[in-house]
């Protein structure tokens, strides 16, 4: 039987949302990927850092832009044991200056994803998947990269429409 794994980045802490921050205990990623695990049966894995940026915003920003300059790979506090029992991953993760957060490059870097289907997930206020599409082509060869979804992350909460579209158009409901 066909098996999917959420893989998801998401950050709480001090974020945008549409013009001005405001402060959340738990990441539009994670809102929306709650409700994923509510639309398939799946499992989930938080991507976390074992040293997080900033819980304020703007530093957080600063500190993400200089690992993407440097193509730092944050250490993570966990990885699953093996993607081998799954053959689709959603992957979940906001937009951090117009790719993916480098842990989750960090993340996908760990394994071979050859034979398994990808759908990207990204949260965002207004910039979309940004490269993200063609990072995570590149960083996993092999793998089918079906079209990504973009949320927008001060909508995170009512995205479940739009999610149940997505995968339907994906076979997974």
């Amino acid at each position: 039987m066909a098996k999917t794994l959420i893989a998801y980045f998401s950050r709480a802490d001090e974020n945008y949302f549409g013009g001005a921050m405001r402060y959340v205990k738990v990441g539009n990623t994670e809102i929306v990927c709650t409700i994923l695990k509510d639309l398939v049966d799946a499992d989930l894995f938080k991507i976390e850092m074992k040293n997080p940026y900033s819980p304020v915003y703007m530093t957080c920003i600063e500190e993400a832009k200089r690992d993407l300059r440097a193509k730092a790979r944050p250490e993570l506090v966990s990885l699953p044991a093996s993607l081998d029992g799954y053959d689709t991953i959603i992957l979940a993760y906001p937009n951090y200056w117009g790719t993916m957060p480098m842990a989750v490059f960090s993340f996908l870097e760990r394994f071979d994803f050859t034979g398994k289907t990808i759908l990207p997930l990204c949260t965002n206020e207004g910039s979309g998947l940004g490269a993200s599409e063609r990072d995570i082509r590149r960083a996993c060869p092999g793998a089918t990269l079906k079209a990504g979804l973009s949320i927008t992350g001060s909508a995170a909460a009512s995205s479940e429409s739009s999610l149940r579209r997505w995968l339907g158009a994906n076979g997974l409901l």
